[in-house]
């Protein structure tokens, strides 16, 4: 599971999406985000709370930016530890995605804390502590066939092509032809299942490939070429447009991610 402890002024992450969990406290100042057709804001203390797979941005509220402590759980561990506590059947989605929890605010920063002086135990223990409050308190469950995104038949297989040709995508036009569909009508019906249009949906599945092969080593001019990118400059501002810090950044900290951005 990684971890981001950040601090922004001027950085302002792009629409995109998670394959798992994000889940952090604000430690000060206000964090504003787009998500599922609303605006929200984050203040100190507060805890944000998004699905995986929701698109969703991320911009300084006020003048002064903002500082939080992100976790990224996946489905399988939130899914596992609702199953464990019977917190409730299916998968666990958080309709409101900002809450007030000072109890799980504070035992997420003392994992935070806990990784950043290397105590595995320590760290894991109060992160599934806190998931389980937050799981029991603010967590509705959805089963697999209540999901909102109801996918055509077209939008799915739209999908697979882009998963499958990451380095060679095809052309609007192309894919259109591919999925027996007209090129706007597959943008609009791609767009209204996924929140996002098929090359934008496509620079996420890049930077999430990204992610995978920069923790196995792989540096990251080599990254670039291996999930599509026409260069290492082009994979470093997609990158920390989604992550919230270049790919070298990443790559070093290792498991525990950690980042600073200021007005420069």
């Amino acid at each position: 599971m990684d971890l981001l402890k950040a601090r922004y002024v001027t950085h302002r992450f792009s629409r995109h999406v998670h394959d798992g969990y994000a889940i952090g406290v604000i430690m000060s100042g206000v964090e504003e985000f787009d998500y599922r057709g609303a605006r929200h804001r984050a203040g100190t203390g507060s805890l944000v709370l998004v699905n995986p797979e929701h698109v969703h941005t991320g911009q300084a509220g006020e003048p002064g930016g903002w500082a939080y402590r992100m976790l990224y759980p996946s489905i399988e561990v939130m899914s596992g530890i609702a199953a464990e506590l019977a917190a409730g059947r299916g998968t666990p989605h958080f309709p409101e995605p900002v809450v007030s929890h000072p109890h799980a605010a504070a035992l997420l920063r003392a994992a935070h804390d806990a990784a950043e002086h290397g105590d595995g135990l320590a760290s894991s223990t109060l992160a599934r502590t806190a998931f389980g409050a937050l799981l029991r308190h603010h967590a509705a469950h959805r089963t697999a066939d209540a999901r909102p995104a109801r996918e055509d038949r077209a939008v799915r297989r739209a999908r697979e092509i882009l998963h499958e040709r990451l380095v060679d995508p095809p052309t609007l036009e192309d894919l259109a032809r591919a999925v027996q569909a007209k090129p706007f009508a597959l943008i609009r019906a791609f767009k209204a299942v996924t929140g996002l249009p098929p090359h934008a949906y496509l620079n996420t599945l890049r930077v999430r490939r990204a992610r995978g092969l920069l923790d196995s080593g792989t540096s990251a001019a080599q990254v670039a070429t291996d999930v599509g990118f026409t260069d290492q400059a082009h994979l470093t501002r997609h990158f920390k447009r989604v992550v919230g810090v270049p790919p070298g950044a990443y790559q070093r900290a290792g498991t525990y991610k950690t980042a600073s951005e200021n007005r420069t």
